[in-house]
């Protein structure tokens, strides 16, 4: 605990630094960026660690070559700004990764189908799902703080939302939610997590997001409780699966950063459009 809790002392000031900086010096926001282009790149890294254990040979070159063209577009916000060129460039990498493994799988083609799917599979959840947050910094230019209080938001109520169902699971905790995939997680740590993104989202409103009412703000934060949830077991899913407690040991007391990524990434495209919509 004293690790966990060092390691989030060290982190979250970066964090916050990188959300609130560009308020001041707008030309910080690149800064958040680099951490999330750095993140993405290591939850990559750290999944195709998980499919290696199963002997499932993806193509690390190619899917870096993917995930690299994919950063790139939603540094420039492909998904509101060129949405087609965005739809190309998964495309392009999907038909390359075809090409690249019927040749690469040659000499043995029955393991050419899983090769191409954990390949596919990797981009797609990590930089395609996690490049949203990108956009999001980079994509309300129009709209002045907007970014930073998008993200402000999304990280007080994803954490709050982990915090909350940590202590309601670990106090109130008797029933399980999916003990085949996750032991330690109920269905009361859930209730308290979704409780608590609801209390951080109405926070959030009343200090510093008056442009988010409540009536949109706090279901908005239930909804990406619930989603984050789905997020944290479908990951613990793919580590019970490569028969492993943490993805990586990048962040001690913590795990890799695909154990922190998990929540963050089903979210991410539901920000984006939620507030393409809204704003």
């Amino acid at each position: 605990m004293k690790t966990r809790t060092l390691t989030a002392i060290v982190a979250l000031p970066i964090l916050i630094a990188s959300i609130v900086l560009p308020v001041f010096f707008p030309q910080t926001i690149w800064v958040f960026v680099v951490i999330a282009v750095f993140a993405i790149a290591a939850g990559l890294f750290e999944f195709f660690l998980l499919t290696k254990k199963l002997e499932l040979k993806a193509d690390a070159a190619v899917a870096y070559l993917g995930a690299a063209a994919l950063v790139v577009a939603f540094m420039f916000d492909a998904p509101a700004k060129a949405p087609d060129l965005l739809l190309l460039t998964l495309v392009l990498f999907v038909i390359g990764v075809f090409a690249s493994q019927t040749f690469r799988f040659r000499k043995d083609f029955s393991k050419m189908l899983a090769g191409i799917g954990v390949t596919i599979l990797g981009v797609l959840y990590i930089v395609f799902l996690g490049g949203f947050l990108i956009s999001t910094r980079v994509g309300f230019e129009n709209y002045p703080g907007l970014s930073t209080d998008l993200l402000a938001y999304f990280f007080l109520v994803i954490m709050g939302s982990d915090v909350g169902s940590y202590f309601a699971g670990t106090t109130f905790g008797k029933h399980k939610l999916a003990p085949e995939i996750s032991p330690g997680k109920t269905w009361e740590g859930l209730i308290g997590g979704i409780m608590t993104a609801a209390g951080f989202a109405a926070l959030a409103t009343f200090s510093f997001f008056p442009d988010l009412p409540y009536k949109f703000s706090i279901p908005l934060g239930i909804v990406m409780a619930v989603v984050g949830a789905l997020g944290d077991l479908a990951e613990s899913a793919l580590k019970r699966g490569s028969k492993v407690k943490d993805a990586a040991s990048i962040l001690p007391g913590h795990g890799g950063l695909l154990d922190r990524l998990d929540s963050l990434l089903f979210n991410a495209a539901i920000l984006y459009y939620f507030a393409r919509f809204y704003f």
